[in-house]
């Protein structure tokens, strides 16, 4: 353990540029604003990349620390608001600042001349800070303030053009989706905390989780395994951070935010929250038979998603249920016996999945906003040329073509599902690349290539738009060359063990296949033809699975009319009528009954007077 100050200044600068701009906005030019939220980042980055030159010279077991101050200090929890720097958190804040810093290059000129410019970078810069918090968090308490504010600044994002009612619905999707996982995460702490404090272990840090782990597998909760639960109930909270099975219905509809939110959320933050908190507690999640579960939800995601993806018609929605298919690789990656392999995904996939929304939002900013693939074309190709070269890296990036990144991150995945005894498995993820090449070529296909009618008035990008692009093309490009000195700084020794030819070369044949397919089937004429003689089928995929409309039927719907009858009879009748409202017409009336004695009458309070007598003297009287 090596302590430094310099940690905090990692996530300090995002903050200091929050404030400025959320706080000096009224008394800041939108170009100050938009180079104060890029320094913030950059600076960030900067630091980050200087300690990873530390970091990368320390043997394996060392890491860096900055204790800023006890936040919680009780005599049954110890919580300190401590950064960890080890060689996984490093990685993740190198993505995190690194990508964000060009996504915030590429917002300038995409976000140009939108009336709230400034309070979009300002919760840009907020979005960076609580991912910052989220994975340099050395307890689990700490990372869930990120995990919180990761939630948070989603929803802000999601729903920024707030005065379109589908972008306010898709916000509250989000969010309350999110709260539901969220749930589950604490839940798992509090069990996970009240194990500990029952053994004398005050303390949340993952470090204190992972090396204690014999104490949550000997201990049983309602009759089940204490760590089984657990895993389990961290999973929920991962699933929806990260959109998995059966909380990733908010993700596609989170496109409602602008572009460069959708690769902020997709690329460098948010979405990988959850594969982050499994590679983090890696030793428990393997040492429980719910990992082998968490394998098929993951691996039931990837697919399902990829073939929802294959009838999309919005470019970004396309990419969004790409993101989840990926994501369930990732999932699959860090529970497999190459755990590295999720994390190393998780790192290519930031790459080349922010370059595909960037390129997306090239597209639908040189457009005018349209998403709709069908009413693109070869337009594009031809007069947006430095823009159809990137999409294609990105398109080869994603499908696994040879030498990208995707190629190598993809294919080590799985490699680990088979080595890891996952046979079935490793079928559906040969499945799933033929899937991803096939959506994307469509995509790619449609969008850039196919001739069409349609005469657009192209707004070309300018060099602020493009040079994050031809960035992150390169990154796309060159990162798969250093996987093996990737799995090295994090310390895994791969075995390189006997593994048939065909299972090397399997996941590329199905990319090939894949590709081949989605040129073929795109054609118009044969697109028809399967479309008639499939339409069951097609319906079904373009209604994606009807899965929303069975939330709805299921349990929104329940939930409504349950909260009706609640506000109707509960805080309508009794509450309002009876009690509140009951009572004050009691009092009303007896007041009004009583008011009426007071007529200024001689006679009526001569005959009172007389009244009251007599009942006194008949009292009186029966006393006797």
């Amino acid at each position: 353990m090596i302590e430094t100050n310099i940690i905090r200044w990692i996530v300090i600068f995002p903050l200091i540029s929050f404030l400025i701009n959320f706080l000096f906005s009224k008394f800041i030019k939108e170009k100050i604003s938009s180079f104060i939220a890029s320094l913030g980042v950059g600076l960030s980055f900067l630091v980050s990349f200087f300690i990873f030159l530390k970091v990368y010279k320390l043997p394996d077991g060392y890491y860096f620390y900055d204790n800023l101050f006890e936040w919680i200090s009780i005599p049954t929890l110890n919580i300190p608001v401590v950064f960890l720097i080890d060689r996984l958190s490093m990685i993740m804040a190198l993505i995190v600042t690194g990508v964000s810093f060009l996504i915030h290059i590429y917002s300038i000129s995409y976000m140009n001349g939108d009336k709230d410019f400034k309070r979009f970078f300002s919760y840009l810069n907020l979005f960076v800070f609580f991912m910052l918090i989220l994975v340099l968090a050395e307890n689990i308490i700490l990372m869930f303030v990120g995990w919180e504010g990761v939630g948070l600044c989603s929803y802000l994002l999601i729903g920024f053009w707030y005065e379109n009612i589908n972008n306010s619905k898709a916000a509250k999707k989000a969010f309350i989706t999110n709260r539901i996982g969220d749930a589950f995460f604490i839940a798992g702490v509090i069990i996970i905390n009240f194990i500990f404090s029952s053994n004398n272990i005050y303390d949340l840090s993952f470090k204190t989780i992972n090396s204690n782990i014999n104490i949550l597998q000997n201990t049983n909760i309602f009759g089940f395994s204490a760590i089984s639960l657990i895993a389990f109930l961290l999973f929920m909270g991962a699933t929806g951070k990260s959109a998995q099975f059966p909380l990733y219905v908010w993700l596609p509809d989170a496109m409602a935010g602008p572009t460069p939110v959708s690769a902020l959320i997709h690329a460098a933050t948010m979405v990988t929250a959850g594969v982050y908190l499994l590679a983090r507690l890696n030793p428990l999640f393997q040492s429980t038979s719910i990992s082998n579960i968490i394998i098929y939800i993951a691996c039931f995601t990837a697919i399902l998603s990829a073939l929802i993806a294959m009838a999309q018609r919005d470019i970004k929605k396309i990419l969004a249920y790409s993101t989840i298919s990926q994501l369930g690789y990732m999932f699959m990656g860090v529970l497999t016996n190459i755990y590295a392999s999720g994390i190393f995904h998780l790192v290519t996939h930031a790459f080349f999945k922010a370059l595909l929304f960037l390129t997306a939002g090239a597209v639908i900013h040189s457009l005018g906003g349209e998403q709709d693939i069908f009413k693109m074309g070869n337009i594009l190709k031809n007069k947006l040329k430095s823009i159809f070269l990137v999409m294609i890296v990105g398109w080869l990036s994603i499908t696994g073509f040879p030498f990208l990144s995707g190629y190598y991150s993809k294919d080590l995945i799985i490699e680990g599902i088979y080595l890891s005894g996952h046979r079935i498995i490793w079928i559906f993820a040969i499945f799933g690349a033929f899937l991803t090449a096939f959506y994307m070529t469509r995509l790619l296909n449609i969008a850039f290539i196919r001739k069409t009618e349609i005469n657009h008035h192209i707004h070309y990008p300018d060099s602020i738009m493009t040079i994050p692009l031809l960035i992150l093309a390169f990154l796309s490009i060159i990162a798969g060359y250093f996987m093996n000195s990737f799995l090295s700084f994090l310390s895994f020794k791969h075995i390189d063990l006997d593994i048939p030819l065909f299972i090397e070369i399997a996941p590329l044949l199905a990319s090939i296949l894949g590709m081949i397919s989605g040129f073929y089937f795109t054609q118009d004429n044969i697109a028809n033809k399967f479309k008639e003689k499939f339409i069951f089928i097609h319906n079904l995929v373009v209604n994606k699975f009807y899965i929303d409309e069975l939330y709805e039927f299921l349990i929104i719907n329940p939930i409504k009319n349950f909260s009706a009858f609640i506000f109707k009879f509960i805080d309508r009748l009794i509450i309002d009528e009876l009690i509140v409202e009951g009572v004050g017409r009691f009092f009303y009336r007896t007041g009004e009954m009583t008011s009426r004695i007071e007529n200024s009458n001689i006679r009526s309070y001569a005959s009172y007077i007389l009244f009251g007598v007599l009942i006194m003297i008949y009292i009186y009287m029966r006393s006797f």
